[in-house]
This record gives C-alpha cells, structure tokens and sequence, in this order.
C-alpha cells in the first residue's frame, strides 16, 4: 500500500500551472508595451500642438513688423506734410504783413496835394487788390491750420497705435522666447539620453570618456601619430558611437535642428609637411575622417559638422608627453544647428 502511494506521488502532472505562469507574464508584458504605445502617441500629439503654437506665433510677429512699418511710414509722411505747411502758412503770414503795411502806408498818404491824386487813387486800387489779397491768404491760413489740427491728431493716434503694436510684438516675442526654450529644454534631454547610453557603452575607459556634454576620445585611439588615416582598430569605438546615435535620432522630433559636432584638436608642438603645413590642418582633417566615417554609418550628413581647433583649445598647458596626449583628442557635442 506505500508502494502505490509512492507511485501516485511521482505521476503529479505540474505542466498546467507552468502555462498559467507564462500566460501571466506574456498578459503583463503585453499590457505594458500597450501603456508605452498610448504614451507615445500622446506624447507626438503634444508636440505637435507645440510646433502648431509656435508657429501661429511667429506669423503673428511678422505680421505685427509689417503693421509697426507701414505705421512709421504714414507717420514720416504726415510729418512732412506738416513741415510744408508749416512753411507755406510762415510765407503767407509774411505777404500779409507786407500788404497790410502797403494799405497803411497809402492811408497815410491821403492828406498830400492834389497832384498825388491821381497816384492815390493808383495807391487806393493797389490798396484794395492787396486787402483781398490778404483776405484770401487769410483764408488760406485758416485752412491750413485746419490741416495742421488735422494731422496733429493723426500723428498722436499713429503714436497710439505703435505704442499698442510694439506691446503685443514684446508680448508675443515673451511668449516666442518660452517657446525656444521648451525646444531647447528636449534637445537637452536627448543629449542627455545620447551620453547615457555613451557611458554605458564605454564604461571606465580612460582614454575615452565623458566630460561635461562632450565625449572626448584621444587621437591615438583613431589615427597614428602625425597621420588623419582611421586605424583599423579605431572602428568598432566610433560604430558604437554611430549606433547611439542612431538609436536617439530615431526618437528626436524632425523638426528640432540638431546635429552632432565633431571637433579636432592637437598638443601645441608644431607640425609642418607637404600634407600638413600646420596643426590646423591636421585637426581639420582629422575632424572630417571621422564625420565621413560617421556618414559611411547611416547617420545623415546634415546632422554632421566638423571643426578644428589646432592647438588652441588645450585641456592641459603643460608641456609634458601627458599634457601633450591629453590635448590630442577629437571631441564629440550633440547641439543645435
């Protein structure tokens, strides 16, 4: 009778709850890449509402410009306007003043002989031509002063108006500036994402590393001395690179203009040759085999740019075979274009 419960023991089938186990974790993994997706999309549609407002907003700017221009211009030209008649109505005064001393001048003369009669009566009809005369001149100053009241008022409203529009441009150019700066905010956190994955991919190398929001690598790992020629051994380090790259690139949104900076450096002793006549040139060239070889890896060529520092941007101004392999290096930055 225990031999049949022996046997009884070692037939228990567990093979059922094996398969429960596993359909649990294949329902949590499942449930989990559903919550990822969700975020994703609503993360892409808030993005997208940002580029949607930033761009309502530049159209706003540039039409305000054009308002704030043409407002100046009407305003120039009023002020023109009122200098002439300024003038015109300082001309006119000046004529009245000289026919009105005419007509005094000819009353004065009423009381002579009568020989002068006759030039009296020429004085009296010059007299009467000159009073119209300055009546309608008078006339015509009560006009322009009518005008000059008119664009008085017309100048202070325009004052009024580029008062307000220079308000909403300074308004919407503050709310431009927080804009860029949500840009610049994820750009930074792509960056950061990018050195992440660069740490944990070089791991405690000491001639390759991560110093601030750069990823230094000494030249001696990627050329020979005096040479910007890739070594062989120098491709599997920049691949890793290039993957990391890769791998954020595919999350940056297309319209952040970013691009990965590749910059050369060399120690401060001189270098002159038919292929280098200075340190300049070595570190530019240096600088471009790699954007090339970055390029070779699939990463676009608008995302790359390549610059050389020669011996002018030294880590260590000492003038030791350390201090000189510590300034040889090529540096790498994720920024803006």
């Amino acid at each position: 009778m225990a031999s049949s419960r022996v046997r009884s023991a070692r037939g228990i089938n567990v093979w059922p709850g094996y398969v429960d186990a596993l359909a649990t974790l294949l329902l949590s993994v499942v449930f989990l890449l559903t919550i990822f997706v969700v975020g994703q999309f609503f993360l892409s549609q808030e993005l997208t509402g940002r580029d949607e407002v930033l761009n309502r907003l530049n159209r706003q700017i540039a039409d305000l410009t054009d308002l704030l221009a043409l407002e100046r211009s009407n305003r120039r030209t009023q002020e023109e306007s009122a200098a002439s008649l300024k003038s015109s109505l300082e001309r006119a005064e000046s004529d009245r003043d000289r026919f009105q001393a005419l007509a005094d001048a000819a009353q004065a003369e009423k009381g002579q002989s009568a020989d002068v009669d006759k030039q009296l009566a020429a004085e009296r009809g010059a007299t009467t031509r000159a009073q119209n005369q300055i009546d309608v001149l008078n006339e015509q100053i009560r006009a322009m002063r009518r005008q000059l009241a008119a664009l008085e008022d017309a100048l202070s409203a325009s004052e009024k108006r580029d008062k307000e529009s220079q308000a909403r441009i300074a308004d919407l150019g503050s709310r431009l500036n927080v804009a860029l700066a949500q840009r610049v905010q994820e750009l930074a956190r792509y960056r950061s994402d990018f050195f992440g994955r660069l740490r944990q991919i070089i791991g405690n190398r000491s001639d390759v590393r991560v110093v601030g929001d750069r990823f230094v690598l000494q030249s001696e790992v990627l050329f020979p001395v005096g040479s910007a020629t890739l070594k062989p051994e120098a491709g599997p380090e920049i691949d890793r690179i290039a993957n990391a790259i890769l791998d954020i690139a595919k999350e940056i949104p297309a319209d952040i203009p970013w691009v990965l900076r590749v910059d050369g450096h060399t120690d401060s002793r001189p270098i002159q040759s038919a292929q280098f006549p200075s340190n300049w040139s070595l570190s530019a060239a240096r600088a471009i085999a790699v954007v090339q070889y970055l390029r070779g890896k699939g990463i676009p060529p608008q995302r790359l740019l390549a610059g050389a520092f020669g011996e002018f941007q030294p880590l260590d101004a000492g003038t030791t075979e350390e201090a000189y392999a510590k300034n040889r290096r090529i540096e790498m930055k994720l920024t803006e274009r």
